[in-house]
């Protein structure tokens, strides 16, 4: 079966069903949605059995949708409709939620339904949700709904409110005003919904200091207070601000840019708000924190059983200079304790993206904070390369180029099923380093290493286990996978084969450094980036500011657009 996937955008959603339709050996195309005649001409040129929408905020050209099916994926129940649908959800404190796949017609997401899932909502920032839980559901839906397409006997269930399973409903877009918060009046639960309902987009429009600006993430804590409003402490690049009964940190701003003046990205709250935090004081949390201590912590650290967990959540799963040192502090600390394996990963939701772009692009000089930011990713790297206890990447959430990497630097890695895994620099004009050229081959070879470096496509779990990249996949939301993560690293910490495990693991660094020693794959790599950095004529520069700026793409870009190899044919689209 041929397939066009239309999106908005090459997020992790469309990644995630563009992995898991190539993994059932469908042919796959994608066209980003940079106008009705782009999205024709692919499909004239692909000329696709079923083209699918996995995150689309356009509607699809009717003499499209007229002539051949097309599934729209909705990030909301049976019945739910309308383009704020997870914002609603969150903010009304839903406990249920779920993904409709949809055919596509003249009216937006009111078509006839072929396939849905469910799940329990959980407690968290709206791009966390829909990174894991709706992209497991969308996953799930989206498979269904292929497969009864397919057998050609399945007919798809019109949309009817009057059935008991459809409890859905048409919601209007949520507006800033919608979000907007009364600081001297609602508690910290009412806050927090909001704020996590607008995270990473649009944030929260907010006034600080007489600017404007608007506010993304929202971590409670529970013993921090203040008068309403105010920001009451600073920990991490993130802001904390009084409620009317507790507090709440925020991790990231974005200015608000002023009319007709040039466009603002995101940063680090104390980053944004610069010198004017001089009285604010810094309050560090405890890398072990007390038990039941809510507060908002980039890093923690936990023993059970001769394991020690060290757990990590960076925004948006950027890793910068500062957070690169403290993570490498926190390893240390670790390496110290008397256990035996170090679990490495967050409890849900991203493991790493690498070196953090925005911090980069606010820097002086950009070119000096990207040297600054890769050189701390390979200290972590090494320190994790060259340790003498046994350590477990849990990757709970999806992985990209140097931070998935610093996954292969342990010595096992260990994959939700859920996961997207981005094997690759190229797309951001980047050779890369963390070490890579020496623990990629030694895991998938040489001439695999080659082809995912260069092919710049999404991984699944299930590809990436047959290849080597990983060592194993876990089935199962984040709590299942952080439970079944517990019980394999207390298992292999108390086994009988430890030690030999242990011994062979540095025999095999011993023989590796023989042939080359670590030092040299990572001054071979720095050699490259450096000129990626400040090189004349280098793309890394341009490239990390669209991305940076959200600037979106000309085209759609060649590797993903298969059908551009094809010629037009001399029909038209009517078959």
């Amino acid at each position: 079966m041929r397939i066009l996937l239309v999106a908005s955008a090459y997020n992790s959603m469309t990644q995630r069903v563009h992995a898991e339709l190539a993994d059932q050996g469908l042919e796959v195309s994608v066209e980003l949605a940079l106008g009705d005649e782009v999205v024709r001409e692919a499909v004239r040129r692909w000329d696709p059995d079923l083209v699918i929408a996995p995150m689309l905020t356009t509607a699809v050209p009717e003499d499209i949708w007229s002539v051949r099916p097309c599934f729209i994926v909705h990030p909301g129940p049976r019945g739910d409709r309308g383009p704020s649908s997870l914002d609603w959800a969150i903010m009304g404190g839903a406990e249920r939620w779920g993904v409709t796949v949809l055919q596509a017609n003249a009216e937006m997401d009111a078509g006839d339904i072929w396939a849905s899932a469910e799940f329990t909502m959980p407690r968290c920032a709206k791009s966390s949700v829909y990174r894991t839980e709706v992209a497991d559901a969308g996953a799930q839906a989206v498979l269904l709904a292929v497969a009864r397409f397919a057998s050609g006997r399945y007919r798809p269930e019109p949309l009817d409110y009057s059935r008991p399973d459809v409890w859905g409903q048409c919601r209007r877009p949520c507006r800033q005003a919608d979000r907007r918060i009364d600081w001297q009046d609602e508690p910290t639960d009412s806050v927090l919904a909001k704020l996590r309902a607008a995270d990473s987009s649009p944030g929260v429009l907010d006034t600080i200091g007489g600017a404007e600006y608007y506010l993304a993430g929202g971590h409670e804590d529970d013993r921090l207070r203040g008068a309403p409003g105010t920001i009451v402490a600073r920990r991490g690049g993130a802001i904390c601000r009084a409620t009317t009964d507790g507090a709440v940190w925020i991790p990231q701003l974005r200015r608000r840019p002023e009319p007709g003046g040039p466009k603002t990205f995101k940063l680090p709250a104390t980053l944004a708000l610069g010198g004017s935090l001089a009285d604010v004081p810094h309050v560090p949390a405890p890398l072990v924190p007390p038990p039941g201590r809510r507060t908002y912590q980039q890093i923690r650290y936990r023993e059970a059983d001769s394991v020690g967990y060290l757990e990590f959540c960076f925004p948006g799963g950027a890793m910068s200079t500062s957070q690169c040192r403290r993570l490498l502090a926190a390893y240390r600390y670790a390496q110290r304790r008397p256990v035996k394996v170090i679990v490495l990963g967050g409890p849900r939701d991203m493991f790493a993206n690498g070196i953090h772009l925005n911090t980069i692009q606010g820097a002086d000089d950009p070119a000096e904070e990207s040297w600054r930011n890769i050189n701390a990713m390979n200290d972590l790297v090494e320190a994790i390369l060259t340790t003498d206890q046994l350590t477990i990447a849990a990757l709970a959430g999806n992985a990209a180029a140097g931070g998935l990497m610093l996954a292969l630097a342990a010595d096992q890695v260990w994959c939700r099923a859920g996961a997207v895994l981005n094997p690759h620099y190229r797309l951001m004009g980047l050779y890369g380093s963390e070490y890579w050229t020496y623990t990629l081959p030694r895991r998938v070879g040489a001439q695999e290493a080659a082809r995912l470096t260069s092919a710049c496509l999404p991984v699944s779990p299930a590809s990436a286990l047959r290849s080597g990249l990983v060592d194993q996949v876990i089935a199962g939301d984040p709590a299942g996978f952080r439970a079944q993560v517990a019980a394999l690293a207390e298992q292999l910490a108390a086994s009988p084969g430890y030690a030999a495990r242990l011994a062979a693991k540095a025999r095999r660094l011993a023989a590796d450094g023989r042939k080359r020693p670590l030092a040299a794959y990572r001054a071979a790599e720095l050699a490259i980036m450096s000129r990626n950095f400040a090189g004349p004529g280098e793309p890394y520069p341009e490239l990390r500011r669209a991305f940076v700026y959200k600037e979106k793409p000309l085209r759609t870009p060649p590797h993903l657009a298969r059908h551009r190899a094809h010629p037009l044919p001399s029909y038209v689209l009517a078959r």
